[in-house]
């Protein structure tokens, strides 16, 4: 095989890995989505310790008390994004909130205007409505279907807010330490975090079937360490553009995923919003690589 070829094989398989998250979750349905969240942190962050601890426990010295209380409230708002983000599953489509949750570069950008001062260019303001102006259809449709329907685009809408605050919250320490520490602290606090809500709510942390097991399992696996790994050892290879724009299909494989493997039929409306959507976030992309490099989070996968 040409080594040329080898990157990009490694998009192609990474983008497959974080689609799988909608479906892996909505498999365990008799799971409550805290509980599914629970594990996915919790297990991601014990596969991550032994390379952490070995490889990576002096970059914990180059963090002060402020990177340490942003990176404590990032694990917050990642532990509340899978809670709210796996919740809508059970209300809506798995095409429906995975289009609307990946609108979190739009948020992104909107919050590095307040808290960082990025300017707007006009293609930038241009693309974000003709996402959003997508996100709305795909909404005005599930409507027409059922207001439940409604309610769980309302949650992956939220969920998209909650990973905006997490991205916004570790950007500076992620320039400090690598993404294999901060993201295991920060699945490691969100999962202890939600130990604490499902207890409050009296959901049951055992007596699962040896299938759901595996199915958490796979969620830390799959999608987060797997998916994650290989786009972020991509990035030595191909330009961070490249990756944001690979990123974009998540929705597309995570639909072809749940009509094969769980027989959900794309609406008009959301193959119509979706695809606005899309081409409003590749617009979007387009238009901030010419003001910055782009820095990209996958996180909410």
């Amino acid at each position: 095989m040409n080594k040329q070829i080898i990157p990009y094989l490694a998009i192609v398989i990474g983008v497959l890995s974080v689609s799988t998250t909608a479906v892996l979750v909505k498999l365990a349905d008799d799971v409550p989505s805290a509980v599914i969240a629970n594990y996915r942190l919790l297990f991601a962050s014990l596969i991550l310790l032994p390379y952490v601890w070995f490889k990576k426990r002096e970059e914990f010295k180059k963090l002060a008390a402020r990177d340490w209380l942003f990176t404590i409230l990032a694990g917050v708002s990642l532990a509340l994004h899978f809670i709210v983000w796996f919740e809508s599953f059970q209300y809506t489509s798995v095409a429906s909130s995975v289009v609307i949750v990946t609108l979190q570069p739009i948020f992104a950008f909107i919050g590095t205007y307040f808290f960082f001062q990025e300017r707007f260019s006009a293609g930038t303001v241009i693309s974000m409505l003709i996402a959003i102006f997508g996100s709305i259809i795909i909404a005005w449709g599930d409507f027409q279907l059922a207001n439940e329907a409604l309610y769980g685009d309302s949650l992956a809408f939220i969920g998209a807010i909650f990973i905006t605050f997490y991205f916004l919250l570790g950007q500076g320490v992620r320039t400090k330490i690598s993404v294999m520490s901060y993201t295991f602290i920060a699945y490691g606090i969100g999962g202890i975090l939600i130990i604490i809500y499902n207890v409050v709510m009296a959901n049951p942390l055992t007596g699962y079937q040896p299938n759901e097991w595996m199915l958490f399992a796979a969620l830390a696996i799959i999608p987060t360490i797997l998916g994650l790994n290989l786009l972020n050892w991509a990035l030595k290879w191909v330009s961070t553009s490249l990756i944001s724009m690979s990123i974009l299909f998540e929705p597309i494989g995570a639909s072809i995923l749940a009509y094969f493997i769980l027989g959900e039929w794309i609406t008009w409306s959301q193959w119509l919003g979706g695809m606005i959507v899309i081409f409003g976030l590749v617009l979007f992309v387009a238009s901030t690589r010419r003001n910055r490099k782009m820095k990209i989070t996958i996180d909410h996968s």
